[in-house]
């Protein structure tokens, strides 16, 4: 008996797994990951659901981390705020306003949990969760020891980690410690916060901008699967940025401090003509076209096509390799695109 992965996949694919784990404590969840990886059975950790595209039927034991709580304490300076990892991460930036603790306003309404920001290295309007990130404690499968590392040892880089690099497949975070700063300083310098004046502004309109942008740009999962934005942000040299503006002065790119230039991957995916293009059911969103979406029959495959169909055109027009953002699984684990 197979059991269905539907309700667990943002993307709303149709995919079946061998077992089902909901884990509600931590001791339940190093047990449970210990166990499983011992008996060398595959094994997937799921959080929100938001960051998978599933290919096939799993063949393993998807663990689901349903843990839940939230400690806070304090110095002169900083909050601490210790989260396990299967809260919900908009909820804990809606709880963080109700107790006055300001900082990750802007990362409203990223889907997911707390357990995966840290892996993906999660940001939106110009913040990441790095800035805001303490200690990350995780279970180290190949030892069966729980291990905690502080924010340099985390390797963070714009949506990477030592949990997607050296550790990948190792690590199962339990929990993550948040350090916020008592005295708040908004970051407004990106795109729609511009218009706020920084000695005016609260974290709440800040938040609420955020919120009224992001529903506005992308589809209810519960309405259209999808994984948010399916491609990361490319990072090119100066050199190539140049060369790129001479040919598109109209070219969307922000400059970083390593003086190399990010650019807009929906502006890409849209100048290639991209936005509605489909594969069976899975289509570019006509409003955002960093979205892919699943019209309601989409499998992952056709997903995976319309990801490489989009990679191909964008580096044909502009030379530039976009990378998706969320993990492909396949039967055992994660596979790349084709």
């Amino acid at each position: 008996m197979t059991i269905s992965l539907t309700p667990f996949n943002t993307f709303g694919l149709k995919q079946d797994c061998d077992t089902l784990i909901d884990v509600t404590s931590k001791a339940g969840l190093i047990a449970t990951c210990n166990k499983l990886y011992k008996e060398n059975f595959p094994m997937l950790i799921l959080g929100g659901g938001s960051n998978l595209v599933f290919t096939e039927n799993y063949q393993g034991s998807v663990v689901k981390v349903s843990t839940k709580g939230i400690e806070i304490t304090s110095d002169d300076t900083h909050y601490y705020l210790t989260v396990q990892a299967g809260e919900n991460w908009h909820q804990l930036v809606e709880f963080c306003l109700e107790k006055k603790i300001y900082g990750l306003e802007n990362m409203a309404l990223i889907p997911g949990t707390v357990g995966a920001a840290p892996i993906q290295n999660i940001g939106a309007y110009g913040v990441e969760f790095n800035l805001f990130c303490h200690r990350v404690e995780f279970l180290q499968l190949d030892t069966g020891k729980l291990t905690t590392y502080n924010k340099l040892q985390c390797e963070f880089d714009y949506r990477e980690s030592v949990f997607k690099q050296r550790l990948r497949n190792l690590a199962v975070i339990t929990q993550v410690t948040l350090k916020l700063a008592k005295k708040w300083v908004p970051v407004i310098n990106y795109g729609p916060l511009q218009h706020f004046d920084s000695s005016t502004v609260t974290a709440k309109q800040i938040f609420d901008c955020v919120c009224q942008i992001r529903q506005s740009k992308l589809p209810d999962p519960a309405k259209l699967g999808n994984v948010g934005s399916f491609f990361k942000n490319p990072v090119i040299s100066v050199e190539h940025y140049n060369t790129l503006k001479a040919s598109f002065p109209n070219l969307i790119a922000y400059e970083q401090p390593d003086r190399q230039f990010k650019l807009a991957a929906g502006w890409l995916i849209d100048q290639a003509g991209l936005k509605g293009a489909k594969v069976g059911a899975a289509t570019v969103h006509q409003e955002q076209a960093l979205v892919l979406v699943n019209l309601g029959t989409a499998t992952g495959r056709d997903v995976c096509q319309l990801a490489r169909k989009i990679i191909d055109a964008v580096y044909d027009k502009f030379t530039v390799v976009l990378h998706p953002e969320p993990r492909i699984i396949g039967s055992q684990g994660e596979v790349k695109i084709k």
